[in-house]
């Protein structure tokens, strides 16, 4: 009877982190697989002059948040991840 209510426990802890981690993605604003990072990037890079670097610090942050805010500026508060990330200066790190 013991080895039941084990078991029991085990099953149901096993569902209630696997529903609390499968929605840390959504709740961060995490939404796109790392192929979508590219096409996303692009976009968030179209207006500026410094498309290399800009490029270059938007995959890395959309590599690691999974997350690049809509549009090609502002908006940041849509992806706190993107948001937060700072430099050692304390300027934004993601474009």
């Amino acid at each position: 009877m013991a080895s039941l209510n084990r078991n029991s426990l085990f099953v149901v802890l096993s569902l209630f982190l696997l529903i609390t981690f499968s929605n840390v993605a959504e709740i961060h604003g995490a939404k796109l697989r790392p192929s979508e990072c590219k096409p996303r990037c692009n976009y968030r890079c179209s207006a500026t002059s410094h498309k290399k670097p800009c490029m270059f610090f938007c995959l890395k942050c959309c590599a690691t948040c999974l997350c690049v805010p809509p549009g090609t500026y502002g908006n940041k508060e849509t992806c706190p991840c993107y948001n937060n990330w700072k430099t050692k200066e304390g300027r934004p790190k993601c474009p």
